[in-house]
């Protein structure tokens, strides 16, 4: 029971660190990184939400 609680513990850490996708550090963040390295729903996200 402990291995699952810090198990979903940590899940809720690690995913508080992202940005909101859409959000001004998200679009920021995407914008220094490689568009090589971009995925496709990376790039539809980032058309989507910071150009349009």
């Amino acid at each position: 029971m402990k291995k699952i609680a810090l198990v979903l513990l940590s899940m809720l850490l690690v995913s508080a660190c992202a940005p909101e996708i859409g959000s001004e550090d998200w679009c920021a963040q995407l914008k220094e990184k490689p568009k090589a390295d971009w995925t496709v729903t990376e790039a539809k996200d980032y058309t989507k939400h910071c150009i349009f």
